[in-house]
Formats: structure tokens, C-alpha cells, sequence
């Protein structure tokens, strides 16, 4: 709770616990405000940690989208010496927003690291479905996510076929699924953040020669 409170307190921070790029450079920044997209976010994360354990990933989250801002434009805005060192200016940033992408772009326009930013957000898509299936149709889903940092990260690049493969092909499993079912699956309906990402990192077998 302490911590919970220090966090919104300052209104923006990295996520030790959901990060493994601690003592080094990140090869991704994973952004999120919101609950669903951190929520998504940090399923995202979990998934590249298995699937890639030698990827370092940063998770920062926002709790109060003003310090996305300078100083001068706003009191709660970031310094850009704060902001350039919580996001990088030469790393992606693949950024989950429970709005319209545009606001992200417009707040951070003057950032040293903007053209590395990559909003996923509301795209004004969506019908009577369930609420997983909301996400996936504004492509802001954990699938979506993990595609994004794929194409991001140079070092994914000519590793990537099967990863597509398989996030196109879970895509596929939950379209028919709730077309069958009219609910989400019980692997996302369920899905918690354990810790055992952490322990995943820290292997060291060749689970990255699988994308």
C-alpha cells in the first residue's frame, strides 16, 4: 500500500516488480494508463518474458497523464531530464491508453524520444461482444501488444515468423471461441499476474530460438 501510494502520489513511475531491466538499458518501453491496458500490458509482458527471457523490458505506468507534459505547459509535467530518463530517447515505446491514441501524441509532442512512441488505444471500434474482444477490436489486446514490440525491436525482427504465427493464430481460438461460447476465454478471464515471469527471465535456456 505504501508503495501503491507513493506511486500516485507521483503520478507516473516505473513498475520495478513487472521490469527486468533493472542495472542496464531496455530494449522496450511498455507504457500503460488505465486499468484495462495495464492489465493487457502487463499480460503482454508476461508473454514476452516467456517467449523471449532475454528481452529487457521496462513497464511504466501512468497514473496521472499531466506529467506527461513539460513544466511549462503544466504544473505536474515531468522535467524533460525525468522523462527522457524513464522512457528512453532512442528505445521503442509501445504505449497502452484507455483512450484516443491522438491525446498521447499530442501531451508528449515535444519529447526528445516522441518519434519512438507507439499508441495503442480507442480507435472507435467495437460492437456488442465481450470485453477481451472490445480490446482485441481496438488492437490494444496483450496479442496486439507482443505483435507491436515484435516490430519494434530490431532485434526481433528476423526472429519473429513464428511468434506471428502463433499470436495470429490465438487470435483465431478466441474469435471462434466466443462466437461459440458468447464469452471470453478462461485462459484470459483468468489471467493474473503471478510473479513467474520473473522466474522465467531469469532461465537461461534457448526459449528465445522458438521466435
Amino acid at each position: 500500500m505504501d508503495q501503491a501510494i507513493k506511486h500516485c502520489t507521483a503520478g507516473i513511475g516505473i513498475w520495478e516488480w513487472a521490469s527486468n531491466d533493472k542495472g542496464g538499458e531496455p530494449d522496450v518501453v511498455m507504457a500503460c494508463c488505465g486499468d484495462v491496458p495495464t492489465l493487457e500490458t502487463l499480460a503482454a509482458v508476461d508473454l514476452l518474458r516467456t517467449h523471449v527471457p532475454q528481452l529487457k523490458v521496462r513497464v511504466v505506468n501512468v497514473v496521472n497523464l499531466m506529467t506527461l507534459q513539460s513544466p511549462s505547459e503544466h504544473p505536474h509535467g515531468l522535467p524533460d531530464s525525468e522523462f527522457d530518463a524513464l522512457f528512453t530517447i532512442d528505445k521503442p515505446i509501445v504505449f497502452a491508453f484507455h483512450g484516443y491514441p491522438w491525446l498521447i501524441h499530442r501531451l508528449t509532442y515535444r519529447r526528445a524520444g516522441h518519434r519512438n512512441l507507439h499508441v495503442r488505444g480507442y480507435i472507435e471500434e467495437g460492437t456488442t461482444t465481450t470485453p477481451f474482444d472490445m480490446v482485441v477490436l481496438n488492437h490494444m489486446d496483450r496479442f496486439s501488444l507482443v505483435n507491436e514490440v515484435i516490430d519494434r525491436v530490431p532485434m526481433l525482427a528476423e526472429r519473429a515468423a513464428y511468434a506471428k504465427q502463433a499470436i495470429r493464430d490465438k487470435l483465431q481460438d478466441h474469435k471462434q471461441y466466443i462466437a461459440q461460447y458468447g464469452d471470453d476465454m478462461p485462459e484470459i478471464r483468468e489471467w493474473q499476474w503471478d510473479g513467474r515471469a520473473d522466474t522465467r527471465a531469469r532461465r537461461t535456456d534457448t526459449s528465445a530460438d522458438n521466435v
